[in-house]
């Protein structure tokens, strides 16, 4: 099978053995995978700054790739969730095999990554881009009481984190307002935000607004520079808090893109070839949403799927 491969002349293309399913391991034939910001930050990553991950079952990747979809070809004796013909999406979080490959072998449940079955109504390289943006995104948000009424400001609402942030936010019935460039207000309209600061041409600490809840989806804001925008009781969020995967919030997420209550935004599909492209593209900080890897086409009528 085709895999990208992690070597000391970067990402390549490579033929190696298709795996086979150990007792409690399911086979995925892969149709999408992804680069996320992420993927590129461990990519980088030096061996000793990495060690202090492995404390937290994280392992370095032979070949990359944290978030996938595909179909079981074929599961170990053991398993039980799944079975062949299933379509479903998930994450490589914790193992060492990623998913920019043509096939996956993976524990069916695990401590640290996820896998649920695809929603009927989206496309591969849709569920391909939701595990790791939308997981994040919830559970952050859950932090916070978001209701009805609550006033919600999302820092970054462009990224992969932000796009689902804003819609999540809305789920929750919050009054959304997301901050982006110029170029990606429209977009960040289309998700649903009830208004959307281009920070190019306005300073949102500086407009004397507040809200409930800002959301720092980029990680960039310093929390004493905004005390001044949140409500009294108002709460920080920040991607620099620490999550985690669960089946409970991957399987929520997959019911509300079932619902179409929120949609992964993707930016750029590139071939599996040119995954090293697509690392390029992410790292240069101007990807939009997710950046997919389409891996093969879609045999539709070959492969059965169940919804959730």
């Amino acid at each position: 099978m085709n895999a990208i491969i992690s070597t000391k002349h970067g990402l390549q293309l490579k033929q190696i053995e298709k795996p086979t399913p150990k007792p409690n391991e399911i086979l995925v034939k892969v149709y999408a995978s992804t680069v996320t910001a992420g993927d590129v930050v461990m990519k980088k990553m030096p061996a000793i700054a990495f060690l202090a991950l492995q404390f937290m079952g994280m392992k370095r990747k032979h070949t990359p790739g944290h978030e996938f979809s595909g179909v079981v070809e074929a599961i170990g004796q053991d398993v039980t969730h799944f079975k062949v013909g299933d379509s479903v999406f998930g994450t490589t979080t914790g193992l060492s095999v990623g998913a920019n490959a043509e096939y996956l072998c993976l524990p069916e449940t695990s401590k640290t990554h996820t896998i649920a079955y695809k929603p009927d109504n989206i496309s591969f390289q849709q569920a391909a881009a939701l595990p790791v943006g939308a997981m994040t995104a919830l559970q952050i948000l859950q932090k916070a009481d978001i209701h009805r009424g609550k006033k919600v400001l999302v820092y970054g609402a462009s990224g992969s984190v932000g796009t689902y942030a804003v819609q999540l936010a809305k789920y929750f019935g919050a009054d959304v307002t997301g901050v982006c460039s110029t170029r990606n207000v429209e977009m960040v309209q289309a998700i649903g935000a009830n208004d959307v600061i281009d920070y190019t041409q306005e300073d949102f600490t500086q407009n004397s607004v507040t809200y409930d809840v800002i959301f720092d989806a980029v990680g960039k804001l310093k929390e004493g520079d905004i005390k001044q925008s949140l409500t009294q009781g108002g709460q920080y969020l920040s991607t620099k808090t620490m999550t985690h995967e669960t089946t409970e919030n991957l399987t929520l997420i997959a019911q509300l893109a079932e619902k179409t209550m929120i949609k992964a935004v993707i930016d750029r599909c590139y071939e599996l070839a040119e995954t090293k492209e697509a690392y390029r593209y992410v790292e240069a900080g101007r990807k939009v949403g997710n950046v997919v890897i389409k891996v093969r086409e879609y045999d539709q009528g070959k492969n059965g799927s169940k919804s959730i």
